[in-house]
């Protein structure tokens, strides 16, 4: 606790990017959002479906699209927002979530739409066989997966630039300012879309080496890659390829990647894995996007070092992969989160990631967020919870024998109990409640990161009054008092006269928001504690010369 606190009390000495008032692309600034559901961006071939049907079947690539209500602006930031899902169906992947419609992406989309942002949840291809009976199979089946999920958010990117072009811009999307999100598989994809960039990256891996290719002629050196352009596609899904033979299990002539807009540009500008790990370190170079991690040190399904990959069921090993610690690494050592580094983010989220990074036994990497919860009673690590679920709700259609599905509480799983059971094992005391606390933080740690590399202080309105990099400042220069403290069930805050306190944010411990008044505009300030618990927590107060923070005990 001492560590903390000496953290928390240097913490506002330096540099932060800062903003005078709530404000876009910071704060929820709309109130409501409207939503165009089950837009189709593309088609591809999806080999979910092969044992039915003997060949890769023709799929429509969904995406639901979420826009602020009332905003006039022409030109937004674009959010691509992925779900988790094991490369997997629910049910099929033995989990509740996996859909663009996972509360976890509803609400981040949501959010980010009331933050100025058009916000997409996207679908992408799934299909591969984790039961397979040997770690190459496993491993060429994952890869395969991956490959064709790049290629979707990639293909995702360009119909929205493509849109832009040639279609009217219908969403409103700034085409130089784009992020990919994922969460858990999710983060798989969006890692791969801010570092493959050259096919021959697959086949010449580091950590490590021909992990990615095959042993076919059984000699002992593997000599096939596990994924070839002629077959598969290349990476950004714009060329169809057509298979030449059956040498992957496809029939010849099965055409197992269509193009969608090859004249468009796949690039993104800033990425955020919420999980997830990285296929390959030696993907990562300069010319990769900046990323944003936030992942648990302790992941019980994706590695945060440098490890192995397992499948979840049965414990059989897929794939050696790299997580956020290792990216967050080679990312600081490339200089590519350089530009939000220089703008020295100081605030209490800040503070918690550097805490957090000496709990997982390194130094703090700019944009890297890991969490250190304890494990639950079950001693399982529940890893960055974000999905809730209504244990009565009725899973996808389980065809011949249930179409309608079946509820989660009643489903069997294959591990035993029911989903819902399953669910609760690694989400133990599971509300929507816990989940958004945990997205809160999320989103505060990514807002001013994105808000700095996006440079969305230029689409900022006038009226936000948008400054960079506004130096915090001590209590003493507005005369600031904070009183009592402790502080029982009132709160008074005063400044002097000139000094106008603009808002006041409230945060706990763990660097999660509590309460936020804006537009207070008065050197005078009461609050009344209301519920908040007692306990230690971290006041900021912003003035136009720029922020005050005031630890606050509540007895």
């Amino acid at each position: 606790m001492f560590r903390i606190n000496l953290l928390f009390t240097f913490l506002f000495m330096v540099l932060a990017v800062q903003v005078s008032t709530a404000q876009k692309f910071l704060a929820e600034t709309f109130t409501d959002v409207t939503v165009s559901s089950d837009v189709t961006y593309g088609m591809n071939a999806t080999a979910l479906y092969f044992q039915q049907e003997g060949e890769a079947v023709p799929e429509d690539l969904k995406m639901d699209i979420y826009e602020p209500v009332g905003d006039t602006a022409n030109e937004r930031p674009l959010a691509l927002v992925f779900h988790t899902g094991n490369f997997l169906p629910p049910v099929t992947n033995g989990q509740i979530s996996g859909r663009k419609t996972d509360n976890s992406v509803v609400e981040i989309c949501t959010r980010l739409a009331k933050m100025g942002y058009t916000a997409a949840s996207v679908t992408y291809r799934t299909g591969w066989n984790p039961l397979a009976p040997d770690q190459p199979t496993r491993a060429l089946g994952l890869i395969q997966a991956a490959y064709r999920g790049i290629q979707d958010g990639r293909t995702a990117v360009r119909f929205f630039k493509d849109n832009y072009n040639n279609g009217g811009n219908t969403y409103k999307v700034d085409p130089t300012r784009i992020v990919a999100i994922g969460t858990g598989t999710g983060g798989y994809l969006v890692l791969g879309m801010a570092t493959l960039d050259d096919y021959n990256e697959i086949i010449s891996t580091t950590h490590g080496p021909l992990k990615f290719m095959l042993d076919v002629n059984m000699d002992g050196t593997p000599e096939t890659p596990m994924v070839v352009p002629t077959y598969h596609g290349d990476i950004e899904g714009k060329v169809t390829a057509v298979a030449p033979d059956a040498a992957f299990g496809f029939p010849a002539g099965d055409t197992l990647c269509y193009a969608n807009y090859p004249n468009e540009s796949s690039d993104v500008d800033l990425v955020m894995n919420i999980g997830g790990a990285l296929g390959d370190i030696s993907w990562l170079d300069e010319n990769s996007a900046p990323i944003i991690s936030v992942q648990s040190a302790f992941d019980f399904f994706a590695p945060y070092g440098d490890d192995v990959l397992k499948v979840p069921t049965t414990g059989d090993d897929i794939v050696r992969v790299q997580g956020s610690s290792i990216v967050a690494m080679e990312q600081d050592m490339l200089g590519n989160n350089q530009k939000i580094k220089d703008a020295n983010i100081a605030d209490v989220y800040t503070t918690q990631a550097t805490t957090n990074s000496g709990i997982a036994g390194h130094s703090f990497y700019e944009s890297l967020y890991p969490v250190t919860n304890p494990p639950n009673s079950n001693m399982v690590d529940e890893g960055v919870v974000v999905e809730w679920w209504d244990p009565s709700a009725l899973s996808p259609p389980i065809l011949p024998d249930f179409p309608n599905g079946v509820p989660w509480n009643q489903l069997p799983h294959p591990s035993g109990g029911t989903f819902h059971d399953q669910g609760l094992a690694l989400n133990e005391g599971m509300s929507a409640e816990k989940a958004r606390m945990n997205i809160d933080t999320i989103m505060a740690f990514y807002a001013p990161r994105a808000f700095v590399q996006l440079d969305l202080c230029d689409l900022a309105p006038p009226e936000d009054n948008c400054v960079v990099s506004v130096e915090n400042i001590k209590g003493n220069e507005v005369a600031l008092t904070l009183a009592p403290n402790p502080v029982g069930n009132e709160i008074i805050l005063t400044s002097k006269e000139e000094a106008l306190m603009r808002n006041v944010q409230i945060f706990d411990i763990n660097g999660r928001l509590v309460r936020d008044y804006q537009g207070i505009d008065n050197n005078y300030f009461y609050i009344n504690r209301s519920n908040i618990p007692s306990g230690s927590y971290i006041m900021k107060i912003g003035f136009d010369e720029g922020n005050v923070s005031k630890k606050l005990i509540l007895k």
